[in-house]
This record gives structure tokens, sequence and C-alpha cells, in this order.
């Protein structure tokens, strides 16, 4: 599957105030462990300044829901042990992953990123769903 089909059928492409977060997410089957009840999902996000604001991420906040509804919120400071600054037209990528006891759920939530003027802006993840090849 390309990178476009997934985000068209799995992921996620959300613009907020200038700042575009698109997520590609994939199921880990080397892992996980279905008989078990252990899911293991990666998920590559790529966060750029499309707006004309140099910006700085603070924090992340995610909503976590796994296939029987249970829910599970994150949030802490930086993303991956990293607060990147992004000026105009610059990108910033990373991957995470996300252990869940189904073989399906969502993720969804916000980065509060701050301009150098010191304005907060709250950026939106656009949900996007974690599904595994195993039901």
């Amino acid at each position: 599957m390309t990178a476009e089909a997934a985000i068209k059928s799995h992921g996620s492409d959300t613009l907020t105030e200038g700042v575009r977060v698109r997520v590609v997410p994939s199921y880990v089957a080397s892992q996980s462990d279905p008989e078990q009840g252990k899911f293991v999902f990666a998920y590559r996000i790529t966060i750029a300044n499309e707006g004309d604001r140099t910006v700085r991420l603070k924090s992340r906040r995610w909503m976590i829901v796994d296939g029987d509804g249970e829910r599970r919120d994150v949030e802490g400071p930086g993303i991956v042990g990293q607060f990147p600054t992004l000026a105009p037209g610059e990108k910033f990528e990373y991957s995470s992953f996300c252990p869940l006891q189904t073989p399906w759920g969502t993720m969804e939530g916000s980065y509060e990123m701050e301009t150098l003027e010191g304005a907060v802006v709250h950026v939106a993840v656009g949900r996007f769903y974690l599904v595994s090849t195993k039901r």
C-alpha cells in the first residue's frame, strides 16, 4: 500500500493554523502476538509548517481508543524527546508506536505549539486508524 493509499484508508492529514500534520500508521506483525492479545502499531508523523510564523512544539496530547471502546489519554512534553522548532517551509518527521490489546483502534490528538511572539497554537492531529491484519 502506498503512503497516499494508507492516508486515505487509515491515516490522517490535518491543517491547523498553517501547520499540517500527516500520519501514516502500520501494523507491526513481527512485534505482535495476537494469541496473547498483543497488537503493535507504528505510525510515522510529518509536521510541516505551511504558515508564515515560526512555531516550536511544546507538548502533545493523545486520545487512544481500542476496539473494545477503552479510552486511554496520554500527554506530555515534546515528542520523542524533542521540541522541534519549524520556520515557515520546514518540516519534522518522526516515528512512534502504540500497543493495543485489540486488533484495531483509533488515535487522535493535538500538539501545543508556541510562536516566537509567545502565542499558543493548538494543532490538531486528525483521527487515524490502527488496523491489524488479524481479526
